[in-house]
């Protein structure tokens, strides 16, 4: 029988990265049910995977997804990257924080850089941590609604509204594509 190891360290709180993708930790991976105890060899393939990683960039990042009411999510807006290493992927719109911004800031300026509308910020979805082959990437992801005009594509190449039965339509980029469940979870069906 393997033997337990009850994790106290940070980067484990509730997910850790293995090969590129997040993990959520479960009960089955937890010998007591709590998910602070894992058995010894999953803590210890993770610890390896950060610190094999931990020579990438890490790139600090904030995604809107953007929905038609934050109260009443019905249909989530995503564009097509129009641009780089990963042109024609799908993802939700959102880019770089730069120095003295919050988060909430940033993802403000971002929208009304690349989309011309103005939106509320709502809650923090969640924060995607996924290795890219040449970075890390650190994404928070807030819900967003529009409050001023219209979504104007600027950098992207392509934009859906997608509900919950088109959401997954598109060909997701894989950082964006972990946060799919989670939205899913959350968004009602069209009537």
């Amino acid at each position: 029988m393997k033997s337990i190891l009850r994790v106290k360290s940070l980067f484990l709180k509730e997910y850790a990265l293995t090969d590129g993708h997040e993990i959520s930790v479960n009960k089955s991976d937890c010998s007591d049910g709590f998910p602070g105890t894992l058995r010894e060899e999953r803590v210890k393939m993770m610890e390896d995977k950060l610190k094999e990683n931990s020579h990438l960039k890490t790139v600090r990042v904030v995604a809107a997804v953007i929905c038609d009411s934050i109260e009443n999510k019905t249909k989530i807006f995503a564009t097509a990257r129009g641009y780089g290493e990963f042109k024609g992927g799908w993802e939700f719109p959102g880019g770089k924080i730069e120095a003295g911004e919050t988060p909430q800031d940033a993802i403000v300026r971002e929208i009304r850089e690349e989309l011309t509308a103005k939106i509320r910020v709502g809650n923090l979805i969640h924060t995607i941590e996924y290795d890219y082959p040449t970075f890390h990437l650190s994404m928070d992801c807030f819900w967003a609604e529009v409050t001023e005009g219209e979504l104007v594509l600027k950098e992207a190449q392509d934009a859906r509204w997608l509900t919950k039965e088109t959401l997954r339509s598109v060909q997701w980029l894989p950082a964006d594509l972990t946060l799919i469940d989670k939205i899913e979870a959350e968004m009602k069906l069209l009537l």
